[in-house]
C-alpha cells in the first residue's frame, strides 16, 4: 500500500495509489471526459465515483421509502421527471441589445 501526502498545510491530504486495466476504447473517453472537465484522469474517476456513490444512496433511498410507503404514482413521477428535467438542463443564455 502506497500513500502520497499531497499538501503540508493544516490538513494534509492523502491519496492512495492503485493500478488498474481498463480497455483502450473506455481509457479514451475517460482521458477525453477529464480534459473536457478541466481535471486530471485521476480526479474525473474519483468525481464519477462519488456521483455513482450518490445514486446508489438516491435508489436505496427510494426502495425503502417505496417499502414502507407504497410506490409512486405516476403522477409524482412525472412531476419527479419534470423536476429532473429543470434542473439539469443548462443555464438560459441571455441575449442583450
Amino acid at each position: 500500500m502506497t500513500v502520497v501526502p499531497l499538501c503540508y498545510r493544516r490538513v494534509m491530504a492523502i491519496r492512495k495509489k492503485r493500478s488498474i486495466s481498463i480497455p483502450p476504447e473506455l481509457d479514451a473517453q475517460i482521458a477525453a471526459a477529464a480534459q473536457d472537465a478541466g481535471l486530471s484522469y485521476s480526479a474525473w474517476i474519483a468525481q464519477t465515483a462519488r456521483k455513482e456513490f450518490i445514486i446508489q444512496a438516491g435508489l436505496e433511498a427510494v426502495s425503502k421509502y417505496e417499502a414502507e410507503h407504497g410506490p409512486f404514482s405516476p403522477g409524482e413521477i412525472a412531476e419527479a421527471d419534470e423536476w429532473a428535467a429543470r434542473i439539469t438542463q443548462p443555464p438560459a443564455t441571455r441575449r442583450t441589445a
